[in-house]
């Protein structure tokens, strides 16, 4: 189903396995990328190049989280005006330095660097392999795949923040845990050569679609994203403020951990859990989201995330801890693909990109306030004082939702339509 000349495009899981199948493999590349830093990035700053505070500590989070968000924005329409294929390949060229950035780095501001390359190439990468499977996917199934693609991407996080963990306990913090996120770049790029446009399944999909779109404009989309239409700002919202809670597990707990005694093969334990169990349960929660609807499953995740936040404010071992990080990965395993399937069932197929790209940019402007909000207030308070108030944010956060995001399930697809090409 390659949306060449003369074959069909045809809406469906089934009838497009093949391409998302690889879609999912590269995704899962593209998590190992942020996996490779989970468990030592913050720790190397405090090591290595004498940062003592947190705050400074993890700005690499905070520059991450810009980049990506703001190449979030504009990602949907360079795949609009370019083609998904394009922008996915752009992406994994400029992930290629990363690892070698992270190798050689003379100081800390180099490191930062890096993960402004990083974040770029996830906010390409990631979006693309996002919107191309729910471009094939077709809305009955929305949910689904976007589970299978989550799932892949933060598996890989887990895997590799397990790994770079093990590696740096034996070898020590450079390079020998980079060497991982070479290959990965590499495959990444071979895999992505494979790859074929989904833009003519848009095409196709808005031709059958009840309502006509009106001409893309990023300034109306970002207004309705973030403002104007409250079933999208809840889910902007509530998107913002996973992330940030995202970024207090990548940036303060590792450096919270350590300073209650634990190793670092204990650090990446736990480092890995928590993506790993997210990353898992995506592939039960986005379908049974298409099920049941996105409002219950966001608005319960939000609350769990935020008692398994004070849970690790309030431990004092490793096992506790390890309870702690299992439940805030069920409970973003329910948020993070609804929420994405949320957006998507309230706008135009020919917006949908846009769209997904104005909530991903304020989703991911929620590392930035994770990283510099707590890391402020960790320097000022404290680490338990500053979990804490994650956990309190979290709980507003899920209200708002709950408020906000539509009751109903999502619509049902319309008959299958095949159009040649």
């Amino acid at each position: 189903m390659d949306g060449r000349a003369g074959s069909s495009i045809v809406l469906g899981v089934r009838e497009n396995w093949r391409q998302i199948a690889l879609l999912v493999a590269i995704n899962a590349f593209v998590g190992g990328m942020i996996g490779m830093e989970r468990s030592i990035v913050p720790l190397l700053g405090e090591t290595e190049f004498g940062i003592s505070s947190t705050t400074a500590a993890v700005s690499f989070i905070a520059t991450f989280g810009f980049a990506k968000a703001i190449t979030n924005l504009f990602a949907g329409v360079l795949s609009d005006r370019l083609t998904r294929r394009k922008v996915l390949m752009a992406g994994w060229l400029i992930g290629i330095p990363v690892p070698l950035v992270l190798i050689w780095a003379p100081s800390w501001g180099w490191v930062i660097g890096a993960n402004l390359l990083l974040g770029i190439n996830q906010g390409l990468a990631w979006s693309m392999t996002v919107n191309m499977k729910m471009d094939m996917a077709g809305p009955k199934k929305r949910g689904f795949v976007l589970g299978l693609n989550e799932a892949a991407g933060y598996v890989a996080v887990a895997a590799m923040a397990y790994l770079t963990g093990v590696i740096a306990e034996q070898y020590g913090l450079r390079p020998e845990p980079f060497y991982l996120g070479v290959a990965l770049a590499a495959g990444g790029l071979a895999l992505t050569a494979l790859v074929r446009d989904t833009r003519p399944f848009v095409a196709m999909e808005a031709d059958g679609h009840l309502s006509k779109s009106r001409p893309s404009s990023l300034a109306r989309t970002f207004a309705n994203v973030t403002w104007r239409e409250p079933r999208l700002y809840g889910a902007s919202q509530a998107g913002f403020v996973n992330n940030l809670n995202d970024g207090l597990a990548w940036g303060i707990f590792p450096l919270f951990f350590f300073s209650r005694g634990l190793d670092l093969e204990r650090i990446g334990i736990l480092a890995a859990a928590y993506p790993f169990v997210w990353g898992v349960l995506q592939l039960g929660t986005g379908w049974a989201s298409d099920i049941v609807g996105r409002r219950p499953a966001v608005v319960g995740g939000l609350l769990l995330q935020a008692v398994a936040i004070s849970l690790v404010a309030m431990g004092d071992s490793f096992n506790t801890w390890l309870v702690a990080v299992v439940l805030l990965g069920v409970g973003t395993a329910l948020v993070y693909p609804t929420l994405i399937a949320a957006i998507s069932d309230e706008v135009h197929p020919e917006e949908r990109a846009t769209s997904v790209g104005v909530y991903r940019f304020w989703r991911d402007g929620g590392f930035v306030a994770g990283a510099l909000g707590a890391g402020a207030l960790a320097d000022l308070l404290g680490f338990q004082q500053a979990i804490h108030a994650v956990a309190a944010l979290t709980a507003a956060s899920a209200i708002i939702a709950a408020a906000t995001l539509s009751r109903s399930r999502p619509a049902s697809a319309p008959p299958p339509t095949e159009v040649l090409t």
